[in-house]
């Protein structure tokens, strides 16, 4: 699938974001796994260049996907990378997003917002990143509460993901 994805990007260099995020849509629409992960892909090749307002796309896909082998790349390999190229203001903005992410009713977008910061947090000792170890703990915080008498499995595997890169 990702060779697929990336020799078409190679055939069409030119793919400006708003092609991207067309095509991801385009690609996502039927409930088909397959087509589903290419949309992940090509936006995993293309994340740099995604901006906060794609966020919107992207919490459909995840309410969407239901299923770690879509939502973990989506959080970790298309939302984090994202965040790391917004500028300030705009990633403040984006945090936001996860915010509400992690507050939400549906577990596999409070899973999103947990995983988001994975990459970051693995590469912390290298230097990367200027995380917020406090909002990231919040934000952990709200995505177990929503269920408090039986938090989802899925945020709580999530959350023990984070918990090791954390240390």
């Amino acid at each position: 699938m990702r060779g697929t994805v990336r020799d078409a990007g190679r055939r069409y260099p030119g793919l400006g974001h708003d092609d991207v995020t067309a095509l991801a849509s385009v690609l996502w629409r039927p409930p088909v796994f397959e087509r589903r992960l290419a949309a992940v892909v090509l936006l995993q090749s293309h994340a740099p260049e995604l901006i906060g307002t794609d966020l919107t796309r992207i919490e459909g896909f995840v309410r969407e996907g239901r299923m770690p082998q879509l939502v973990d790349l989506l959080a970790v390999d298309v939302v984090g990378p994202m965040l790391r190229a917004l500028d300030r203001r705009g990633r403040a903005r984006a945090e936001l997003v996860l915010d509400r992410w992690a507050r939400d009713p549906d577990e596999w977008l409070r899973r999103a917002a947990v995983l988001a910061p994975l990459r970051e947090l693995k590469d912390r000792d290298r230097g990367a990143a200027d995380l917020d170890l406090d909002r990231i703990a919040d934000r952990i915080s709200s995505a177990i509460r929503p269920s408090a008498e039986a938090v989802d499995a899925v945020v709580l595997e999530a959350v023990d993901r984070v918990r090791a890169a954390l240390g």
